[in-house]
């Protein structure tokens, strides 16, 4: 189910934020597809965008214009500029318009997200060498999503 917002927007239930490299052909299909499947209004960027949409721009809508979030944290989320944006704007949301964050820890340790260890150190070491500005805002971000509870799936055979 749908609902409008103010400005006659589409207003999606649930914004899905994900790292497409390694979870978007599995886990990530599985769970937009259950959700679809009760009926929960999902944003997902491969529907619902447009070609020619400026896609910053259209991500930030769309996380407005939603309940609560998804957030599935795979070993190469934190390597992703765009996600870490849009996690940022997720967990601005969450601070101050009452946002829901559901994460979900996928294939990864969720004290490695709140210490950044092992590789989403090593993935914000590397956008520090670009001497990015956004980088604390997203280590933030990155940070206090690791404390929130949230699902810890450790994979297995039966996850694809």
């Amino acid at each position: 189910m749908a609902f409008s917002s103010s400005s006659g927007q589409m207003k999606h239930e649930v914004f899905l934020s994900f790292r497409g490299e390694g979870t978007r052909l599995n886990f990530t299909s599985h769970l937009l597809k259950a959700l679809k499947h009760t009926g929960i209004n999902v944003f997902f960027d491969e529907d619902t965008l447009e070609k020619g949409d400026k896609l910053s721009l259209a991500l930030s809508q769309a996380i407005s214009t939603s309940n609560l979030s998804i957030i599935v944290l795979s070993v190469n989320y934190a390597s992703s500029k765009s996600c870490l944006a849009e996690l940022s704007d997720i967990m601005d949301r969450k601070d101050t318009g009452g946002h829901i964050v559901l994460p979900i820890f996928y294939h990864v340790d969720p004290s490695d997200v709140w210490n950044l260890a092992g590789r989403f150190k090593t993935s914000f070491d590397d956008h520090e060498s670009e001497k990015l500005d956004q980088v604390q805002q997203w280590q933030a971000a990155f940070v206090e999503v690791g404390k929130l509870k949230g699902w810890h799936i450790e994979g297995g055979k039966f996850d694809r």
